[in-house]
């Protein structure tokens, strides 16, 4: 097959692409460089955090002259800032708490390798995901599969929920059957890839530091407002609902005085009000969702009520649950309660290690 590799420098793609070349593919490797100086060869002194750092292209580049295949270096960084950041930072104003990972493998990544493997003639893509793929040739239902990976503490298939079945079609993931993760540092070892002992990167890859709320504070600027408690009352006050998710307990604000014995958590963040407000844990309770943007990746499964299990973090334990249907919309009964769940993370349905569809949480009940 003429296969297109995602390349992102590290060493779950690098073994990804490397097994696709040692079966005997036409391969090509890509680098989706989505920040500004990405595409440049100045490599900065001293260590950088963070996916997507400087220094990544150039590793992919040389895996791929190890490998002995065409590799290209794609300027995404004005549509990632457009698509990511810029429904990164409208999420927080609207007092949403986003995944972008999840909104970029949709939007960027897997949109952008895919129009371009059906534009130039490749036969799929490939990425070093941990998830597994039964496309429809192979599977029971006939239609194409997306399952968990069989390393399930590494397993992605929560944040690539949001990708649709055409592109999963086409969608190749290598490391679905490994073991462990030493096995592919291992693999990458034995094969000289040179990225072995590259470290994880667990940050959002344009916020290295970690710092969110500085991040968000420094683009769009100070906004201040009340918090209030379950009651109504003024407790504090805030510099930007941004700073503030659903279920967060610590870094509040509060004044003190009105703090009470009882610790206290951020129960509601509403945008139109600019309001934060506090209370008690059991306030957190979560027993039914409301989500939005439904992508649904099991059309042999149709009944009006789906009985199966949900995932509302990455990672997160399954939930068992009732879901309903209706056009984009899952309307979820949670058959065990969840607390603090914010608006805007992403839901993802589960029946054993396949995923059934996936959406965004727009409301939550007790």
């Amino acid at each position: 097959m003429k296969i297109l590799a995602a390349m992102s420098g590290g060493v779950d793609s690098s073994v990804a692409t490397a097994r696709m070349v040692e079966q005997g593919h036409d391969v090509t490797g890509v680098y989706l460089a989505l920040h500004a100086n990405l595409a440049s060869d100045v490599v900065p002194d001293g260590p950088i955090a963070g996916c997507g750092n400087p220094r990544d292209r150039l590793d992919a580049q040389k895996v791929a002259d190890k490998l002995g295949i065409e590799f290209q270096t794609w300027d995404y960084a004005e549509v990632f800032s457009k698509l990511v950041i810029d429904y990164f930072l409208d999420a927080y104003q609207q007092g949403h708490t986003p995944n972008p990972c999840v909104h970029c493998n949709e939007h960027v990544k897997f949109a952008v390798l895919h129009q371009f493997a059906a534009e130039h003639g490749f036969d799929g893509v490939i990425s070093g995901h941990y998830a597994s793929v039964v496309h429809g040739t192979e599977s029971a239902s006939g239609f194409t599969q997306l399952h968990r990976a069989r390393f399930r503490a590494k397993d992605q298939s929560y944040v690539l929920s949001a990708v649709g079945l055409e592109a999963l079609s086409k969608s190749y993931f290598p490391l679905g059957d490994v073991a462990s993760k030493e096995a592919v540092r291992e693999e990458a070892i034995r094969r000289n890839l040179g990225t072995g002992e590259k470290p994880d990167s667990y940050d959002i890859c344009f916020i290295p530091d970690g710092d969110t709320r500085g991040f968000i504070e420094a683009r769009l600027g100070k906004q201040a407002g009340e918090i209030r408690d379950e009651h109504g009352n003024v407790v504090g006050e805030h510099s930007g609902i941004y700073g503030y998710t659903i279920g967060q307990r610590k870094g509040l604000g509060l004044d003190r005085s009105m703090q009470g014995k009882e610790p206290k958590f951020v129960i509601d963040v509403d945008a139109r009000s600019n309001t934060v407000t506090v209370g008690p844990q059991e306030l957190l309770a979560v027993r039914k969702i409301t989500g939005n943007q439904a992508n649904w990746l099991a059309p042999d499964i149709s009944d009006d009520v789906v009985e199966a299990f949900v995932q509302v973090r990455a990672p997160g334990r399954e939930i068992p649950a009732s879901i309903r249907r209706e056009a984009d919309v899952m309307h979820i009964d949670l058959h065990e309660e969840v607390r603090g769940l914010p608006r805007g993370q992403s839901v993802v349905v589960y029946r054993d290690d396949r995923v059934l569809g996936r959406a965004l949480v727009a409301q939550t009940g007790r």
